[in-house]
């Protein structure tokens, strides 16, 4: 049932020293400090000069920048911010979001203002003046032109000159924010054109959305905060393209070709030569969708360039990539063979080439080189918790970049002829190397181990099988760093098992958190699976979930226990688990539709019945209520509430506006009229996640209940 994987984490088995010499970590400090105090050294912020093969990074919490060059890599401190604030008048503290607008010139921004640095002369000027009340602040690729939002309207600004593109006064009609819930990729509304000709947006329309009221519990009396939330089965936005062509001040819009005002606009990328977009079509089934072209100028439709139906789902997440800003052949992202792959097109829509034929998810396009032959991109790699880097030339021939297994983060030069690379693995904190064309390294910074001299326990990643009997499973076991495998151990399960995350990565610490090894100095072994719905494994793994959401997971989950119970340092009367959102899910699901597996579960954030849940996500994997009214209920977790025989916490934000509290409510109610006894915490003015100095305290809440009850 088990095969060993073969990474193990253990600092004291490397120092060797005894407990009573070592440091202990504190609760508070596994919350906050993990990428703080802990934290590896990294070249934090990392970025390429424009036009040059110098690049920039900065130390002291972003306080001094360091600079240094491919060919001449020992850093010496570049701009300081003395020099930036004389020039500019400002008072900026660190250099937290600054962007390079060319070799010579630096964009600074400092409450809505933005201004030009010139390093060569130390000069400055101020480029723009934003309203106070701007938000999705998006410059063009020049940084001499800005786009942004005023409540529901898109602006932007020229100069000092501010012009509005949209007009609105329907508060349901919104332009230039993201759409669609994030779904499909999406983290913004504002695209500009290469040469910055065009200005395009999402619009979408949202007066058939029904309200959904929040709670603002800091007004006297409590005010009502209305939200607008597409529950699955209902009225949801309606969206569409707008183009603005800034010489004309005209502009034309794009609506779903289908016909379906329900359908979904996502992906929209601009040709290099500004002429058209190309923008990904999905049916509100999300089972069909077509790569459409259109003219920039007049909005007209030219043609469909790719098309593709899946009886689960398609699920499209990346714009369309144009390798040469000379030529309008592009990369498109497809699992249509099982696994997320790129391949090569022309404007025309025929396939010149499939570019990688890989049994692993590639994840992201870093960049290519300046001639548009090489493309460098992340991928899982083979062995599935890793993440790699790659080149492929636009004939298909791939090479692999990084050579040690972890989990690399690439970004390519701007002639494409170095790639940063850094990564980190089970053994490894941090590493940043520099690769050349030819494959040569460089190692430029190694991170010392922030855990040396505490006490911290082991880690390793093995698999098991599936319920199903074939799959390989990942799986996570923390041990405590005093660990004798003479004694029996109490079991903290830790479980998410929804689609888009992984929790078992070949990173340091393994992807856990901190704290899952501060319990675990606690006396607990802390266990993971990533079960069959999870991410980075292909489509077949990920959509066994489609319309029974919970059943294959949980099913998995079990198996995981089955295998704790096999080692003999586990006691299987003292079994806990926890998990928040799609892990709330989980966790709920298996206290009680498993009872007497686990005796102590604590859920935050859980979805309990996916009717209650979001269009965009909910629909993709389970349909709607009317067409899959059977898995529906099947997931209800309410009708299970009779079941309960161990301790259960929920939790819940109170201004959650993406798993609603009328879930958490919902349960509870059913609990309390089956007469069993639950405990419940909410978390006021808190969304989805409890951030901040709070997440403290919800995570004493939540271990300490653990360690009280699990007894």
């Amino acid at each position: 049932m088990k095969k060993k994987f073969g990474i193990v984490l253990g600092w004291l088995l490397v120092f060797g020293w005894s407990s009573a010499q070592l440091k202990t970590i504190t609760l508070e400090e596994s919350v906050l400090q993990q990428n703080r105090k802990f934290g590896a050294d990294r070249m934090t912020g990392f970025q390429w000069i424009p036009g040059s093969t110098d690049y920039v990074y900065y130390t002291n919490t972003w306080t001094k920048m360091m600079q240094a060059s491919a060919t001449r890599t020992e850093a010496k401190e570049g701009i300081t911010l003395a020099e930036l604030n004389a020039a500019l008048g400002t008072k900026i503290t660190n250099f937290f979001g600054l962007q390079w607008i060319d070799n010579s010139h630096i964009l600074v921004t400092e409450n809505g203002k933005y201004y030009q640095y010139n390093r060569g002369t130390k000069s400055g000027k101020l480029l723009f003046s934003l309203p106070e009340e701007a938000e999705n602040t998006t410059p063009d690729a020049a940084k001499q032109k800005i786009a942004y939002t005023k409540g529901n309207n898109l602006y932007l600004q020229t100069g000092s000159q501010e012009i509005a593109v949209t007009q609105e006064s329907s508060v349901g009609m919104v332009s230039g924010q993201s759409i669609s819930r994030n779904e499909f990729g999406i983290s913004g509304g504002i695209f500009w054109s290469p040469k910055s000709t065009f200005l395009a947006f999402y619009q979408k329309d949202e007066t058939q959305v029904a309200d959904y009221s929040l709670l603002d519990m800091t007004q006297t009396p409590g005010k009502l905060m209305p939200i607008k939330y597409p529950m699955a089965g209902q009225a949801s936005e309606q969206v569409r393209v707008g183009i603005y062509h800034l010489a004309s001040g005209k502009t034309v819009f794009i609506r779903p070709k289908s016909g379906g005002l329900n359908d979904y606009m996502t992906n929209l990328s601009w040709t290099p030569d500004e002429k058209y977009v190309l923008i990904a079509e999905l049916n509100r089934g999300q089972n069909s969708m077509h790569l459409n072209l259109y003219e920039a100028a007049t909005g007209s439709f030219v043609r469909t360039l790719i098309q593709e139906t899946h009886e689960r789902w398609v699920e499209p997440e990346h714009e369309a990539f144009f390798p040469s800003a000379q030529s309008t052949n592009f990369i498109w992202f497809s699992e249509r063979d099982g696994f997320q792959n790129l391949y090569y097109y022309d404007i025309n829509g025929k396939l010149i080439q499939q570019l990688t034929q890989n049994k692993f998810p590639t994840r992201e396009i870093i960049g290519a080189n300046s001639a548009g032959t090489v493309v460098y991109f992340k991928a899982t790699g083979e062995q599935g918790t890793n993440m790699l880097l790659y080149k492929v030339t636009v004939k298909g021939k791939q090479t692999l970049v990084s050579t040690t297994l972890g989990v690399h983060n690439g970004i390519l030069s701007p002639d494409g002829q170095w790639l940063f690379d850094e990564y980190s693995n089970a053994t490894t904190p941090s590493q940043s190397v520099l690769w050349n064309a030819k494959g040569k390294a460089t190692v430029l910074m190694t991170s010392s181990n922030k855990y040396e001299g505490y006490a911290i326990g082991s880690a390793e990643i093995n698999t098991i099988k599936a319920a199903d009997g074939t799959t390989d499973l990942f799986t996570r076991l923390i041990k405590p760093s005093n660990f004798d495998p003479s004694k029996k151990y109490p079991v903290l399960v830790y479980v998410y098992g929804g689609p888009h995350a992984q929790m078992i990565t070949n990173s340091y610490l393994l992807g856990a958190n901190l704290w899952m090894y501060w319990i675990s100095e606690q006396g607990y072994l802390v266990f993971t699976v990533d079960n069959r719905g999870s991410d980075n494994r292909g489509f077949a793994f990920e959509s066994v979930i489609h319309r029974n959401l919970g059943n294959h997971e949980m099913a998995d989950q079990l198996k995981g226990v089955e295998y704790l119970k096999t080692l003999p340092y586990v006691d299987a009367n003292r079994l806990a688990v926890h998990g928040w959102s799609y892990g709330g899910f989980m966790t709920t699901s298996l206290l009680l539709r498993h009872p007497n597996v686990f005796k102590v579960g604590v859920a935050g954030g859980p979805v309990i019945d996916w009717k209650w849940y979001e269009v965009m996500y909910g629909e993709r994997y389970m349909d709607t209520p009317e067409e899959n009214p059977e898995g529906y209920t099947t997931a209800n977790v309410s009708q299970y509430a009779k079941n309960l025989t161990g301790k259960l916490l929920l939790i819940h934000g109170t201004s959650d506006d993406v798993v609603v509290e009328q879930h958490n409510l919902a349960l509870v109610k059913k609990l309390i009229e089956a007469g069993k006894q639950a405990d419940y915490f909410p978390y006021p003015m808190h969304k989805h996640n409890v951030t901040g100095k709070d997440r403290v305290h919800l995570m004493t809440k939540v271990l300490h209940y653990i360690l009280e009850n699990n007894k």
